[in-house]
C-alpha cells in the first residue's frame, strides 16, 4: 500500500512537471509572475469563508446525530483537516484527524464521529456531482461546438454503469435494505427531518460555489478571465479530476484538465496550466497557516500533557 501511495505521488510530482514543460515553461512562468496582489487577497479570503462554511456544515450534521460541537472548535479542526487532506496522499487523512481528535466529545464515540464526518463529506460530493451534472447539460445545450470529447461514449458508460447498478440492487436487496434500514435514522435526520435538507443543499451549494470562485479567480489573474459558462463545465471538470488518486491534493490530473479544457474558450494551455496551479496555491496558502498553527499547538499540548 505504501509502494503504491509513493508512485502515486511520484505520478502526480511528474505528471506538473511534464506538463509545464510539454506546454511552455516560459508561459507558465510569466502567467504566474504577474498575479495582481488584488486576486491574492481575494481568493485567500474566498478560501477562509470556504472552510468556515465548512465546518458550519460538518457541525450542523453532528449536531443532527447528537454530537454538539462548538463552532470554534469546529473551525479549528477543519483548518487542521483541510490542510492535511492536501498534504498527505490519499486526500483523507484530514477526515480521519478530525474523527480521531473530536471522537472524545461525542457520546457515541469515534463511530459517531466518523458518521459526521462522512456525512458531512456526503453532503459537499452531492452538491458538487449536481454541478458537474448540469455542467455537462450546459455544455450540450451551449456549447455543442466545443465539447472536449464526444459525449456519447460517456453518455453509454453512465448508462451501462446506471443498468448494472440496477441489477446489482435487484440480487443485494436484501443486504442493501438492512444496510439502508441500519443507516436511514442517520441520514434522516442530517439531511431530511425538520428542515435539515435546506441548510444542507444551502451550506453545500455556497461551498461549491466558493471553490468554482477561487478558480476564477485564479484564471483571471493569469491572464485568462473565463466567461460565465466555464464556471459550470470547464471548472468542475478540473476540480472532478481532484478525485483521482495520483499525486497529493489533486495535483497533477487538475492541471492536466486545465491544460486541455482552458484553449477551448481562447486561451492558451499554459494559461490554464498557471491557473490551476495558481488555484492550488491559493488553496493550500489559505489553508495552511492556521491549520499549521492548529498542528503545532496539539502538539505542543501533547507534549506537555506527557510529561
Amino acid at each position: 500500500m505504501r509502494k503504491l501511495r509513493a508512485l502515486a505521488i511520484i505520478a502526480g510530482l511528474l505528471l506538473v512537471v511534464g506538463l509545464i514543460f510539454a506546454v511552455d515553461p516560459a508561459g507558465v512562468i510569466d502567467a504566474l509572475g504577474r498575479v495582481p496582489p488584488g486576486h491574492i487577497f481575494a481568493a485567500m479570503l474566498v478560501v477562509q469563508v470556504q472552510i468556515v462554511l465548512s465546518a458550519l456544515r460538518w457541525r450542523f450534521t453532528a449536531t443532527r446525530l447528537g454530537h454538539a460541537i462548538p463552532v470554534a472548535v469546529a473551525v479549528r479542526e477543519y483548518y487542521l483537516g483541510s490542510v492535511l487532506n492536501q498534504i498527505l496522499p490519499g486526500g483523507i487523512a484530514g477526515d480521519a484527524a478530525r474523527v480521531y481528535r473530536i471522537k472524545e466529545d461525542s457520546s457515541g464515540g469515534w463511530k459517531r464521529a466518523a458518521t459526521a464526518v462522512v456525512l458531512e463529506r456526503l453532503s459537499g460530493q452531492l452538491a458538487f456531482f449536481t454541478l458537474t451534472g448540469l455542467g455537462v447539460i450546459a455544455w450540450l445545450v451551449f456549447l455543442p461546438g466545443q465539447l472536449p470529447m464526444d459525449p456519447w461514449p460517456a453518455v453509454w458508460v453512465v448508462l451501462v454503469a446506471l443498468a448494472m447498478l440496477g441489477v446489482a440492487a435487484t440480487w443485494f436487496r436484501a443486504p442493501l435494505k438492512n444496510r439502508i434500514a441500519k443507516f436511514g435514522p442517520d441520514l434522516e435526520a442530517a439531511f431530511w427531518k425538520d428542515g435539515a435538507f435546506v441548510v444542507q443543499a444551502g451550506l453545500s451549494t455556497l461551498i461549491v460555489a466558493s471553490y468554482v470562485c477561487t478558480f476564477l479567480i485564479a484564471s483571471d489573474a493569469v491572464g485568462a478571465p473565463l466567461p460565465a459558462i466555464a464556471a459550470v463545465t470547464a471548472v468542475p471538470l478540473c476540480l472532478l479530476t481532484m478525485l483521482i488518486p495520483i499525486g497529493i491534493g489533486g495535483w497533477g490530473g487538475r492541471e492536466a484538465a486545465a491544460a486541455a479544457l482552458w484553449p477551448l474558450f481562447g486561451f492558451t494551455a499554459a494559461q490554464g496550466l498557471a491557473a490551476s496551479l495558481l488555484y492550488g496555491i491559493f488553496s493550500l496558502a489559505g489553508t495552511a497557516l492556521p491549520g499549521l498553527c492548529v498542528l503545532a499547538v496539539s502538539l505542543i499540548g501533547g507534549r506537555q500533557r506527557r510529561k
